[in-house]
């Protein structure tokens, strides 16, 4: 008869919690500069405006994956993995804001 242990993750949730937080300012961050380039820029076109309104989208979507994996970090028992869904909306929104911010520069 075995008596495991119940898992302590110590503070593992609390510093996955905070690396996502960081990724989410430092891609807001990035969001916020392609739209100061979009403002600040002489002539602006329609395919900037339609990269930066997509940004934002990405961006939305991004703050969603990330919110909820900061609450399931928060559970008395965090899962240890993210969901493979929500690991590839992260990534697809990642790769997405670089194509937009390079199509505003560009």
């Amino acid at each position: 008869m075995s008596t495991a242990e119940p898992r302590d993750p110590g503070l593992q949730p609390e510093r996955t919690r905070l690396a996502w937080r960081r990724t989410t300012l430092s891609f807001t961050v990035v969001a916020v500069l392609a739209a100061r380039q979009v403002v600040h820029h002489e002539d602006v076109s329609a395919g900037d405006v339609v990269a930066l309104a997509l940004s934002a989208l990405v961006w939305l979507g991004f703050l969603s994956v990330a919110h909820r994996r900061i609450g399931a970090m928060a559970a008395e028992r965090p899962p240890g993995a993210m969901p493979l869904g929500q690991a590839i909306a992260a990534t697809l929104c990642a790769l997405a804001l670089a194509a937009f911010a390079v199509a505003i520069v560009w």
